[in-house]
């Protein structure tokens, strides 16, 4: 049976971007996208698949705190993302290689309300350099 104390909370969740910890963030997402071929084989009545290409895209934001995204420009950067809930079996690190911003956002603000900074990006190579094993 599930021990839900092992449930991991994205609260204590970091981002670091070239190192840097970047305590604005509450949101990461990153996946990898598999591109497949779809092959006819003659004798064959099943359809079978040849991988292609991968491709990485994600979303990083949080508070605006600085203007280190708009000065980074379209430069390439890479971040690890750790999760590290007291609780799990432990914590888990991977690494997103060479993302690069889709847009950079030059503005997005409402009078009484806290500037939200939201990015797109697409990665090319992630490593798992922590993973979480458990009991």
């Amino acid at each position: 049976m599930l021990d839900a104390s092992r449930v991991i909370l994205g609260t204590y969740g970091q981002a670091f971007i070239d190192g840097v910890w970047q305590t604005n963030i509450n949101k990461l997402e990153a996946s990898v996208e598999l591109e497949k071929r779809e092959l006819n084989l003659v004798g064959n009545d099943w359809k079978v698949h040849k991988t292609g290409i991968k491709k990485g895209t994600g979303t990083i934001s949080g508070y605006k705190v600085t203007s280190d995204m708009i000065q980074r420009g379209f430069s390439k950067f890479d971040i690890i993302s750790k999760l590290d809930d007291p609780e799990s079996f432990g914590h888990e690190r991977v690494l997103l290689m060479r993302c690069m911003p889709d847009k950079i956002q030059l503005a997005n603000w409402t009078a009484g309300e806290e500037v939200q900074e939201e990015t797109s990006f697409t990665f090319e190579g992630y490593q798992l350099l922590d993973p979480i094993v458990g009991d």
